[in-house]
């Protein structure tokens, strides 16, 4: 359900009311008792719900759920010097984690209705008994710490805080007073004073979640300050390295896209404690925090796509799938993730504009009715105090959302994305800002490709293309859109949490927010690789090109046209004509210079997630993928490419756009420039990698250039993606009679014959835009 705004004087009467009901005094220093109480119940009413049936669907199956879980859990518990189950060692600190969350479920068992163990006094015993012995022998103040930190910092004292927050009465001050001093112990107010290292960004969101709740369950008000303050930094823009940029971008590890994952727990995070704070002595009031309820329609919805968010952006979760610490079996998907950030977004809205939670709500119902791979409101990741937030969006009186047209330049993450009617494509790409990709903690150690500009699409009808074992089963060396060696590589190449980055600048592109210019400048991963690679973004279509292909590695190169999933014995027909491709329910490829050159394979891959990722199932499936690419041979100098992708086009379509010579214009495909002309669109784009002149376009540095001509106005983009911030200039060679706009970074220096623009760029990859009168 919404989390209702609150007054501060709403607070107070709220807060004395709960001292009241403890048989507190009204004397100020109870009043304060009363308040750290009313934020106790309040996180309780955040993390356990309130106001659902409990004996109605999901709630029902999901409480028996708990219930049913909670009952193996107490009977498989056997306190030992080095664990507190079987197979769940301590070491390493994953264990302890794992065991405070299989406690936070006994305790959910406990104090949540329809679990079949309500109120149960043998159940309360038992989470006691493991309290107590975590305690004792490893989570206490004084005792070491040893192995990946996130368990000290993040993970445990999270769920120890949720614990203590639902027994709190039960505890009693002596078991109250040591959690309190093993979270004071683990994250020292230090770790929350300097904004470095591993506190910032969502870390820092997670951190201040287990503080400020340690406050309020010791009644300790300088934590919850503390707690509050240490916020602050997460929310202004940042121009490099971890947080949300004005663009969109969200990076966490100094150089990964991050918003699908560590944005999810940023953003739900900040809702939970933005949402606990409201309206009492420790609101968080700081006016950064519009920025973070600007990133909901500015860095997240642009990359969901029916529930699910875009791969590009979820780092090394894309190797989990099955955890084989996770008791309940979850499929860690897109889809996963998506919904993660759908339900952060239902708890923000609480705390935002009447008009912002209209459409936000518009766009959660929009995601829930159109996710039928996973549906929303009976996703198995959620408890019941998300699942009864999102029936109630569910049920708001607001029309859903469709999916939006348009697009998206995230140039700081070196992401983009084109949204149609009927479809959705993704860019992924690297630079000496963005890494190739993320391996860490033994996941992931072979993403080597995804960022060498891997093309992800979608269709309405397409929406587990990802989800369905995609990751385990996939030749990692033939990721849909990329240009790569087929040289070998080793396991966490490049090295891990980000390390391996390509020494290039050129990495970004122009767009005027419905079509784009995007380009790479591609270095291969442990290769000699070199490539440049362009997509142009229009109506119905991505046209792809690549130049300049170079390697002396002594192996084939390859462009990888497209890798589509299947399912576990897909029948799809697969047709082929003279300049075109077809893939029946998925959509085709146009190539100007005929089929030639293009290679197809249609095979079985099998596959585990433990394969992908230590943590995850051994279990083998198997997937059939048709594989479309082409082949540049061996040590290649100067090869090329260029075909046309066309989302959801049926067989017909495709056919008559192969048969449409005039479609299309390649006016360079080169190592210098690389363009286009779409004149049914009016369209005019380039990728310089260089100074130079291709068609009426002439500039003086290496820009992306987007023009696009609507009867006698010509709307004009430029940007500089290498960044170096100095001036240039650009001419487009046709009569122009006067200007119209432009932005402050253009100045025109001359109309008529010509135009001549100088763009005074900036460092941040951004477009500039310049309309004429022609």
């Amino acid at each position: 359900m919404p989390v209702p705004a609150w007054s501060r004087r709403t607070f107070l009467i709220t807060a004395s009311a709960a001292a009241a009901a403890l048989g507190l005094p009204p004397s100020p220093a109870h009043a304060a008792d009363g308040e750290f109480e009313a934020l106790r119940l309040r996180w309780l009413d955040l993390a356990l719900g309130s106001g659902f049936d409990a004996g109605a669907e999901p709630y029902a199956s999901k409480l028996a759920e708990t219930g049913t879980l909670a009952r193996a859990f107490r009977a498989s518990m056997a306190p030992a010097p080095v664990s507190l189950w079987p197979g769940v060692p301590f070491d390493p600190p994953a264990g302890i984690t794992q065991s405070y969350s299989r406690l936070w479920t006994m305790t959910q068992a406990y104090a949540q209705p329809g679990t079949g163990l309500t109120g149960d006094p043998a159940l309360l015993a038992d989470v006691l008994t493991g309290l107590d012995h975590l305690s004792a022998t490893v989570y206490r103040a004084g005792a070491p710490r040893y192995g990946n930190w996130w368990e000290w910092q993040i993970g445990s004292p999270r769920l120890l805080m949720d614990i203590v927050a639902a027994l709190h009465p039960h505890l009693g001050a002596e078991r109250i007073a040591a959690a309190c001093a093993a979270v004071d112990h683990f994250v020292p107010d230090a770790v929350l004073t300097d904004y470095s290292g591993t506190s910032t960004g969502a870390n820092r969101v997670d951190l201040c979640r287990s503080v400020a709740l340690r406050g309020v369950l010791g009644a300790n008000p300088a934590k919850i300050a503390l707690a509050r303050d240490a916020l602050s930094p997460v929310f202004p823009y940042v121009t490099k390295g971890d947080g949300l940029y004005a663009d969109g971008s969200f990076v966490q590890h100094t150089w990964v896209a991050y918003s699908g994952t560590y944005g999810q727990v940023m953003l739900d995070g900040l809702g939970r404690l933005f949402s606990l704070l409201a309206g009492s002595s420790w609101a968080v009031t700081d006016p950064n925090r519009r920025i973070v309820l600007d990133s909901v329609e500015k860095a997240y919805a642009p990359l969901i796509y029916d529930g699910l968010m875009m791969d590009s952006v979820n780092g090394r979760a894309i190797s989990r799938g099955y955890l084989k610490g996770d008791d309940r079996q979850i499929m860690r998907s897109d889809h996963f993730h998506g919904q993660g950030v759908i339900a952060a977004i239902a708890l923000l809205a609480g705390g935002a504009s009447a008009a912002e939670r209209d459409r936000w709500h518009a766009r959660v119902k929009g995601w829930i009715q159109r996710d039928t791979v996973s549906p929303i409101l009976a996703a198995r990741q959620f408890g019941v105090a998300d699942l009864a937030r999102l029936h109630a969006v569910a049920a708001a009186p607001v029309p859903a959302a469709p999916e939006p047209t348009g697009h998206r330049l995230f140039a700081a993450m070196d992401r983009a994305v084109h949204r149609r009617p009927g479809w959705a494509a993704n860019i992924a790409m690297a630079s000496d800002r963005i890494s190739f990709y993320e391996c860490g903690n033994g996941e992931n150690p072979r993403g080597w490709h995804t960022g060498a500009g891997m093309l992800s699409w979608w269709t309405p009808d397409l929406g587990d293309q990802y989800t369905d074992w995609f990751w385990p089963t996939v030749d990692p060396y033939r990721l849909p859109g990329t240009t790569v060696s087929t040289k070998r590589l080793a396991d966490r190449a490049g090295g891990e949490w980000g390390a391996p980055k390509p020494a290039v600048r050129w990495v970004g592109g122009a767009t005027d927010g419905e079509y784009a210019a995007v380009g790479q400048h591609v270095k291969g991963l442990g290769s000699t690789l070199e490539a440049r690679k362009s997509w142009f973004c229009a109506a119905d279509a991505v046209v792809c090109l690549g130049a300049g292909i170079t390697a002396t590695d002594g192996v084939p190169v390859e462009t990888v046209v497209d890798n589509r999933l299947l399912g576990e014995a897909g029948t799809r027909a697969f047709t082929t004509g003279d300049r075109w491709a077809h893939l029946e329910g998925h959509g085709g490829w146009v190539f100007p210079g005929g089929t030639g050159e293009l290679h197809t394979l249609l095979d079985d891959r099998t596959g585990a997630w433990s394969d992908i990722n230590t943590t995850s199932s051994t279990e083998r499936r198997s997937r059939r993928y048709r594989t479309l690419w082409l082949d540049h041979g061996t040590d290649p100098v100067a090869a090329s490419y260029a075909y046309v992708l066309m989302p959801g086009a049926s067989r017909g379509r495709i056919a008559a756009r192969a048969a449409d010579p005039d479609w299309l214009h390649v006016l360079d495909n080169s190592a210098e420039r690389q363009a286009v002309a779409v004149p049914s669109l009016g369209l005019t784009a380039a990728n310089f990698w260089q100074a130079g002149t291709v068609g009426p376009l002439t500039v003086t540095a290496p820009v992306s250039v987007l023009a696009r001509r609507r009867r006698s106005v010509l709307d004009l983009r430029v940007s500089e993606p290498p960044r170096t911030g100095q001036p240039l200039e650009l001419v487009w060679d046709r009569p122009v009679r006067r200007v119209l706009t432009h932005d402050p970074s253009v100045e025109v220096l001359g109309t008529g014959g010509s135009l001549r623009l100088r763009i005074t760029p900036g460092t941040a990859g951004a477009t500039h835009r310049c309309e004429v009168l022609l």
